[in-house]
């Protein structure tokens, strides 16, 4: 029994708890495969040499899985800067990308529909990937924060927050949670079971939502029309 519960009071909702530390490979995985469709992407739709912005990308990825190789207990703010870095590094990359691809096609550039259907598709998984990443560091201040016990409000409010007879004792969200938010908001072009709470996550959601739509029906429309 806790105290909240001896003193008669309310017990502390999960959110106020301190979280579990978080395994490392399932953002690592969602960086690496953004990593390999942005080397893949053709020439036309890179920003610079092909290998270049992956090549950096991994750069920045070694330093952060060697400090926490298993589960992700260590932190400093050259770890989390680095790994905003990384994030906002795969974010631009993957929007120039988009920018460059809407160019090519509203601009009658001609080329192999199906190509362009593959690019489209590797950009919104890309975008999917790269929120989720940006949803599960923003969170009351990232992975590591949430496992301490003076971490912040959380900035989104998922419906195991809100009702409690959901889960099995205390409830945290881990990466998988906040790639399920990500895909969500980019099929729906809005929140859908988890809102957001701080302008922070409003903008991020806002702003996938603009690049999901962007994607699906500027570039998928034009790369239809080329097929058919």
């Amino acid at each position: 029994m806790t105290s909240d519960q001896e003193s008669g009071g309310d017990p502390k909702p999960s959110w106020d708890l301190p979280a579990p530390s978080e395994p490392r490979w399932p953002p690592t995985l969602a960086v690496l495969v953004a990593l390999v469709i942005q080397a893949r992407l053709p020439d036309r739709l890179t920003p610079g040499p092909q290998l270049l912005v992956p090549a950096l990308e991994l750069v920045l990825l070694i330093p952060l899985v060697v400090s926490n190789p298993m589960r992700i207990t260590r932190g400093s703010r050259n770890l989390r800067g680095l790994s905003i870095a990384l994030i906002g590094l795969v974010n631009i990359a993957n929007a120039a990308s988009l920018i460059l691809l809407v160019r090519f096609l509203l601009h009658g550039g001609q080329a192999n529909g199906r190509a362009l259907i593959r690019a489209g598709i590797g950009i919104w998984v890309t975008q999917v990937l790269v929120f989720a990443l940006w949803y599960w560091e923003v969170d009351r201040g990232g992975p590591v924060a949430r496992t301490q016990a003076d971490h912040g409000p959380p900035d989104l409010l998922f419906p195991q927050m809100e009702n409690a007879t959901l889960s099995r004792g205390p409830w945290f969200p881990q990466f998988w949670d906040y790639l399920y938010v990500s895909l969500t908001n980019s099929t729906a072009f809005s929140p859908t079971d988890t809102m957001p709470l701080t302008a922070m996550a409003k903008m991020i959601m806002s702003a996938q939502s603009l690049v999901s739509l962007t994607t699906i029906a500027i570039v998928g429309s034009r790369a239809v029309n080329i097929l058919s």
